[in-house]
């Protein structure tokens, strides 16, 4: 049997974790079956270099790309994979994770790579908003202020998100967002929206729970925003799957959706802020990208 090929794409700079690229490899060595797989590892050295790498791959005929890092660098090596042969592996290294946990991805280093020995392969949906895809969720409003500052923060984790949630959450004011959603135009005044491809931002807190990444359609989430003395009774229901049975999340299931402004806004895209001109045209790309899932 033809042996796969792999490359492993490692963001040093990602989430909480301190392992060093060498103390990466040095665990590759020790989990990979090398009578199936031959492999590289490569450390991404600046911003866009994850995103090269992923194109030089495709164009190699490289059979998994495997993205080490959070949500943001998958999403960078993901977009060149997109209606390619070429697969995409998750090794989550980040802080949020929200991809790797909604497919289940092993977060101890050896179960996650015993998976890509295997290669069970999923396809699953890609959402492009403009030019732009992304896998997992992408969002206006609060959501995409927070992420905005969450960037500039020089302290990673789920502490620094909830201390910047509850910092900001008081002064916000909810704003008129005019969508049309496959094709109905109407105006909803939101805290935020979510564009969900997959159920969750990260850290398990699952805003969409009945999306799906191969059914075909975003769960466009509609959030009002929650009065503070009612927070400790919703909160919780963003860890327990039930956010979307209170009567501050609206969700329509959609295939494309257009936020009607020519404002330029920030857009929350899979954790990383992108600022954007609109309108904004978010469509769904059916059982685009392969992905190896335990």
């Amino acid at each position: 049997m033809e042996k796969k090929r792999v490359l492993f794409v490692v963001n040093p700079a990602s989430g909480p974790r301190n392992d060093s690229a060498d103390e990466f490899a040095a665990q590759v060595s020790n989990y990979i079956d090398n009578n199936v797989i031959d492999y590289q590892v490569a450390i991404t050295q600046n911003e866009q270099h994850a995103s090269e790498l992923s194109r030089k791959a495709v164009e190699d005929h490289i059979d998994i790309v495997v993205a080490v890092g959070g949500d943001g660098t998958v999403n960078e090596v993901a977009r060149n994979l997109i209606g390619t042969n070429t697969a995409l592996g998750i090794i989550p290294a980040g802080s949020g994770n929200g991809l790797a946990h909604h497919l289940n991805i092993p977060f101890n280093m050896a179960d996650a790579i015993s998976s890509i020995n295997k290669g069970r392969v999923l396809l699953m949906d890609t959402v492009r908003v403009n030019n732009i895809p992304f896998l997992s969720i992408a969002g206006i409003g609060f959501d995409a202020l927070v992420a905005d500052k969450f960037a500039g923060n020089t302290s990673r984790g789920w502490i620094t998100y909830f201390n910047i949630v509850s910092t900001e959450y008081y002064s916000y004011r909810p704003l008129n967002y005019e969508l049309t959603i496959d094709g109905v135009r109407d105006t909803y005044k939101a805290l935020f929206i979510s564009f969900a491809n997959s159920d969750q931002f990260g850290y398990n807190t699952t805003i969409a729970p009945e999306a799906r990444v191969d059914d075909g359609v975003m769960d466009v989430c509609i959030v009002k925003k929650v009065p503070i003395f009612t927070i400790p009774f919703v909160a919780p229901m963003l860890f327990i799957r039930q956010v979307h049975r209170t009567p501050y999340v609206d969700i329509v299931k959609a295939r494309e959706v257009i936020v009607h402004t020519r404002a330029t806004l920030v857009v929350n895209i899979d954790g990383e802020p992108v600022t954007m001109k609109g309108p904004l045209r978010f469509k769904l790309i059916p059982l685009s990208l392969k992905v190896v899932i335990p």
